[in-house]
């Protein structure tokens, strides 16, 4: 007993024994457990954590306790827990190598590393002994063209390093090399998994090429097949999330990750696991501008009742929180009624100010919509029922997935078509294979789509930062078609049997009669869309409310035109993205696209699944 410090689990129970109910037994056999030292001593007080935590986790996301001391007791017994795991003669835990695909986002690689080195040390999953984390690596997979980001990204990698995180680069050229490693017959089959690219243009692959070239690092770093896991993060979101408070929204490190993945795939048979995202949405503007000018205009009507002078109202209590898929134009299409047609603005100023101040720093905002944030419905990390609940996963959400040796197989195809929709559709397809061994768990990333700084800093496939304008035509584009796969493979799950071959007969009718149905639904998406930015653009410009009459709100004013304006350039009659979609040739080749690609998923799995 005497090198085994349970201090930080002494304090934490006498700390909140009489505030938390249950806890009293935790004392009674942490007495017991101390009196009687012996040879299961040490895995006795290792459960009793593990016991302890969900009691701790219910208080600590129910807005009963101070949260932050809570917290702070929280980490420090996992901590402390995990260096009386490290005294076992075995530790047998699952070493993790994740891996981060980036392309041209110094400042989003930047607090994705920062997050992993946070949750190592507020946790201590693995220890750091050695002044590295020893169950940690992680790779940043390069895709940039942009030499000088290539460079930051290089000085990231040192960085992190120094700070004890056991981080590889994975640049172009190794990862040409990786490719040409594998047999030719074998890449040959592979071209549309990994990439045809040339090694002179071997960047900008795209988020699936280049994330599927990851796994063969995997393989390269891979100690032990048996006790590794392979985390998939895109480098827009990190290891924390978001908790709405009185006085606005913040950012907590506040769920160990790598301990609960450890224990699920320690303790089921599962082979995929993924967790959800919080903050941004994790979908395409293109599919939010129906409700975001409904919130826009309600936010506009509210601010009518007031007075610029007046101190802001916008400071209220939290309204009800934005539900799944709350934030897409068509959530009815994923099987989710949202019951509310507006969500409120909340002010993110702080101190005394007035509705002059938060007009103008909501009309700063107004144009970041177009690459993907969303001022008023942004999600929240919500306990739930807990955080190590599991249930049947549909969907990878490519940021955030997890899979062991055996679960490398079942990657997220069709990276060449580059659509959107992407892991909804693998997860289709996963899910009719291997049923409940693909789960989701409650542990979320916080997703970011931009950074702090100004949006010239965000790079974006398929949105592009012009002169006066703000194009998602090609993003657009790539929802449209990648919509009309997802669920024509949604219907596919009801007649045919994944692990077969698809026929061209099937595909083609499948596909003709989503196509009819989706182009119906984007129409009538189109008129609301239109409708809606009228009815604003009347609002702020014709009525002749106050905000009008103020020179302050000159610049403010200009930002919501540019809005507008950018609303009628992708989603006006005369936008790019619609004259593809109703292109009767257009939507020929994409459909001849999506044939093709359904057409070789088997064969191409076969060869990928050779490689493992």
């Amino acid at each position: 007993m005497a090198d085994m410090d349970v201090s930080s689990l002494r304090n934490c129970i006498e700390l909140y024994e009489s505030a938390i109910p249950g806890l009293e037994r935790f004392a009674q056999q942490l007495s017991t457990l101390s009196s009687q030292p012996d040879a299961d001593t040490l895995d006795a007080f290792i459960d009793l954590y593990e016991q302890l935590y969900p009691l701790l986790e219910q208080t600590l996301w129910s807005g009963d306790a101070d949260f932050h001391k809570l917290l702070e007791c929280y980490q420090a017994l996992f901590r402390e827990q995990d260096a009386l795991i490290r005294q076992r003669a075995t530790d047998d835990r699952y070493h993790f190598i994740l891996s981060i695909p980036v392309a041209d986002r110094p400042s989003h690689l930047r607090a994705c590393l920062e997050s992993i080195h946070q949750i190592c040390q507020q946790f201590g999953y693995g220890g750091n002994a050695s002044g590295y984390y020893g169950k940690i690596k992680v790779i940043v997979a390069e895709d940039s063209r942009e030499a000088d980001n290539i460079r930051q990204h290089l000085e990231l990698v040192e960085e992190y390093r120094q700070k004890g995180l056991q981080v590889f680069h994975l640049g172009q050229d190794e990862q040409y090399e990786l490719l040409q490693s594998i047999p030719e017959q074998e890449r040959a089959l592979l071209g549309n998994i990994l990439t045809t690219q040339s090694r002179e243009r071997f960047y900008l692959k795209g988020q699936a090429a280049n994330r599927n070239l990851s796994y063969l690092k995997f393989l390269q770093l891979t100690e032990n097949r048996d006790n590794t896991l392979y985390y998939l993060v895109d480098s827009d979101q990190s290891f924390c999330v978001n908790r709405q408070t009185d006085t606005g929204e913040e950012v907590v490190y506040a769920l160990n990750y790598f301990h609960y993945i450890d224990q699920v795939f320690r303790t089921t048979d599962t082979m995929m696991l993924t967790g959800k995202l919080v903050g941004d949405p994790p979908v395409s503007p293109a599919v939010m501008a129906a409700n975001f000018l409904d919130d826009v205009t309600a936010f506009f009507t509210t601010m009518a009742e007031t007075t610029g002078g007046m101190s802001c109202s916008f400071h209220g209590a939290p309204g009800a929180q934005p539900g799944d898929a709350a934030y897409h134009d068509m959530s009815k299409l994923f099987g989710f009624e949202n019951k509310i047609n507006t969500y409120d603005y909340r002010c993110r100023l702080e101190g005394e100010h007035d509705h002059i101040a938060c007009l103008i720093d909501f009309a700063s905002r107004l144009n970041s919509f177009f690459f993907g944030e969303h001022l008023t419905r942004r999600t929240f990390f919500s306990y739930g029922n807990g955080i190590a609940e599991l249930v049947p996963a549909r969907t990878i959400y490519p940021g955030n997935y997890i899979v062991n040796y055996a679960g490398l197989k079942y990657i997220i195809p069709f990276g060449n078509l580059r659509l959107r929709m992407s892991g909804p559709t693998a997860g289709r397809l996963i899910q009719a294979e291997i049923g409940e061994r693909f789960a989701s768990i409650n542990l979320p990333h916080l997703h970011r789509r931009t950074a702090q700084g100004d949006l010239s800093e965000d790079f974006r496939p398929g949105v592009e930062l012009e002169q006066e304008s703000i194009d998602l035509s090609n993003e657009f584009e790539r929802q449209f078609f990648g919509d009309l796969m997802l669920f024509s493979v949604v219907e596919l799950m009801g007649q045919v049997d994944v692990s077969q071959p698809f026929t061209q007969d099937t595909l083609a009718s499948v596909i003709d009669g989503k196509e009819t149905e989706l182009l119906e639904m984007y129409q009538q998406k189109h008129e609301a869309i239109l409708q809606k930015c009228r009815q604003l653009c009347e609002l702020v410009f014709d009525a002749g409310y106050w905000w009008q009459e103020s020179p302050q709100l000159a610049k403010a004013l200009e930002q919501v035109k540019a809005f507008t304006r950018n609303i009628e350039h992708n989603f006006g009659d005369q936008s790019l993205a619609y004259r593809q979609i109703h292109s009767k040739e257009h939507r020929a080749q994409r459909k001849q696209q999506i044939v093709g690609a359904l057409l070789n998923y088997r064969a191409e799995r076969d060869a990928w699944d050779r490689l493992f």
